[in-house]
This record gives C-alpha cells, structure tokens and sequence, in this order.
C-alpha cells in the first residue's frame, strides 16, 4: 500500500538547473527524490507541479510524493529535511486525497518577479533579484499603463521562448500588478499557466517600457503581432519566483483559486 502525500517545497533557485530532474545536472526534483529515498528506497519519483527554469526560485512548489509506510506529516517533513541541502527545504506536509496530481490540478500561478532598482546593487538581495542599472528612474507608471492589454485569455507566442514545446501558445493572465518595495519593485504575475520564458520576456519587455524605449501603448500590437523578435530581452532567471499555486477546490489542498475554477 502506498500512502501518498502532497509537499510544499521551496528552494534558492541558484543552485539548481531547474526543477525537472537531469541526467548528470543538479536539480530540486532530483535532490529531493534522493532524499525520500533515504527514508523510503522503492519510493518514486515525486510529481512536481510544473518546472521552473535554471537560476528560478520557489516558494511553494506542489509536490505530490508517495511512501510505503503512514508517516505523521510533521515527523515525515523533518525527516525529509534532514536528508536535504540547506537551499532547498519541505516547508509543508499533509496527506493528499487519492487521484490528485499536482500537476494536472493546478489551476492558477502565482509568479512575482523582483528587481532592484537603486543606485547600487543591494549585496543581500542580489541573488533574487534583477539590479536594473541606469541614471534615470525606471519608469513605474509607464509601464503599468502597458499591462491592460496584457490581460485576459490570449496567443502569447511574442512571449515565448523558441525552445518552448508548449501544445498550444493561448493562456489566461489573471492580473499582472506593480508593487513597489524598498529599493525596488515586484512584478506580479497571475495566471492559469505560463510558457517557456513568459514572465521573463514580459518582464524584460516592461523593463524596455520602464526606460523609454518602448511607448507604453505599444504592447497590444506586439502581442497581435505573435512574434518573439519584436518583444524584450529575456530577464535574467536569479529575480524570477513561483510563490504560489492555486488547485482545483474539490481536493481540499491549500485555498480556494481567487479567480475560480478551470473553464
């Protein structure tokens, strides 16, 4: 019998080539496997919710694991946590219902993507975030006067990276807010689902916005445009961030999805 468990993950995404496992490259779904299988040999390979990129960090990667014995969740997370690097922990665990997956239940994500945006760079905060460097101050109201036609369900094929295997480029942006912080500013996007790059290329293209060279109405015709050429550079990966997940409300795990339920 086997006894299934759903984690919260979170990890410095520095270290890490990305969440998926690799072959001979290090990453969070292989370090933790490697850790379960300290306690549990015949455990498989735990389920992630979707991948992060080389250089991304998490707060709450949903991770479905499976172990031969009944654990209590705070003993099995400790467990856990002892056999792991400092840069990557199990923050939560609990029982998951039989028939949930992670992956295919998720139904919104949470990315927020942080930049540092005075005149030095800030040598605690370096790791997660982009230090945008120029003499005059980026423009904050020009670019959230850009996002609007960002919103909604659309082909988001000028964001996306040429390496990216998505079936289809459509997808839904939930919101996509400003929030400014000491010394700089979040990004925060909101959506069902993102592409190879997405929030790194919107970003990157805000950025452009936010310095001038891009008028910030110019956005809704490079989106129709379905043209990666025409978009920003690609945000470097050390200031990108999954912080949260929403699931489907009838598994019970975690909260209800502010924006409903998978059309």
């Amino acid at each position: 019998m086997a006894y299934p468990f759903f984690l919260t993950v979170a990890y410095a995404g520095a270290g890490f080539h990305g969440w998926q496992i690799q072959t001979s490259l290090r990453s969070g779904q292989g370090d933790l496997w490697k850790a379960l299988q300290a306690l549990d040999p015949e455990a498989p390979m735990p389920q992630g919710t979707g991948r992060t990129d080389a250089g991304v960090h998490a707060r709450a990667q949903g991770v479905l694991i499976r172990t031969v014995r009944a654990w209590d969740p705070y003993r099995l997370l400790a467990a856990l946590n002892a056999h792991l690097p400092k840069d990557i922990r199990v923050m939560a665990a609990q029982p998951a219902p039989e028939g949930f997956f992670p992956r295919q239940h998720a139904v919104a994500k949470r990315y927020v993507y942080r930049l540092g945006l005075g005149p030095v760079e800030d040598p605690l905060l370096a790791p997660f975030r982009w230090h945008v460097r120029q003499a005059a101050p980026l423009d904050l109201q020009a670019m959230a006067e850009s996002v609007p036609p960002l919103l909604g369900t659309h082909d988001f094929s000028s964001f996306r990276c040429v390496e990216c295997v998505a079936k289809t480029p459509v997808r839904t942006l939930h919101d996509l807010r400003l929030a400014p912080m000491e010394g700089g500013v979040e990004l925060i996007f909101e959506g069902t689902s993102f592409l190879m790059h997405q929030v790194r290329i919107m970003t990157g293209t805000l950025v452009e916005v936010g310095r001038g060279r891009r008028r910030p109405d110019s956005l809704g015709a490079l989106l129709a445009a379905r043209d990666r050429t025409r978009a920003g550079l690609t945000a470097p990966p050390g200031g990108l961030c999954l912080e949260k997940v929403w699931y489907e409300a009838r598994w019970g795990v975690g909260e209800p999805s502010p924006f409903g339920e998978r059309a």
